[in-house]
């Protein structure tokens, strides 16, 4: 397997080894940001248990909330691919862009404008010292994957991304694909 260097658009696939961590076990998380200062991304496949609406009641759209990540959780963000309708959005790959006019957004939304294919919500981010994200890698907690599924991405069900990732990889891997989240389960 061609090892993939690191950099905004690719995506870190969590090692099956990560056990016990809430945030990053079985986790996928688009990096939006690379650069000397640091990694940010978000976890694309924690979707949590309240909708759009439940945080913030002026918004009457049930669109899912994820975990980003474990730092700033107080906070949302998002990703979209409409630039064209949210100034101040930053392109990351291809056609996914992370934030921008947060009011615009919101009545975009109220207007029915906006649907939940076209953008994902998140409550915090991941994020990393350059050279953490190095050592963490070397250290075999995750696995730099292409982000093959860019233009489709914010409107596919990523309940099994990690799964799916586990077996392309293939070899050691696939036989992670099946297994429960807790091996003490089995």
């Amino acid at each position: 397997m061609e090892k993939i260097a690191p950099h905004k658009g690719k995506l870190l696939v969590s090692e099956p080894n990560i056990i016990g961590d809430d945030s990053f076990s079985r986790s996928v998380v688009l990096v939006t940001e690379y650069n000397q200062d640091g990694v940010v991304g978000f976890i694309l496949n924690k979707r949590l248990e309240y909708t759009l609406d439940q945080l913030i009641p002026e918004i009457d759209a049930q669109l899912d909330i994820y975990a980003g990540g474990p730092v700033d959780r107080d906070n949302l963000y998002f990703l979209h691919n409409i630039p064209e309708l949210i100034p101040g959005s930053h392109l990351i790959e291809d056609d996914i862009y992370w934030g921008g006019d947060f009011g615009i957004v919101s009545e975009l939304i109220k207007q029915n404008k906006i649907t939940g294919s076209e953008i994902r919500f998140f409550l915090g981010y991941s994020g990393w010292e350059i050279h953490q994200l190095e050592n963490e890698l070397q250290g075999n907690s995750w696995v730099v994957c292409e982000n093959t599924s860019a233009s489709e991405l914010l409107a596919l069900d990523t309940f099994d991304i990690w799964k799916n990732h586990m077996r392309e990889l293939g070899g050691k891997y696939e036989l992670w694909s099946n297994a429960p989240d807790n091996p003490q389960y089995n």
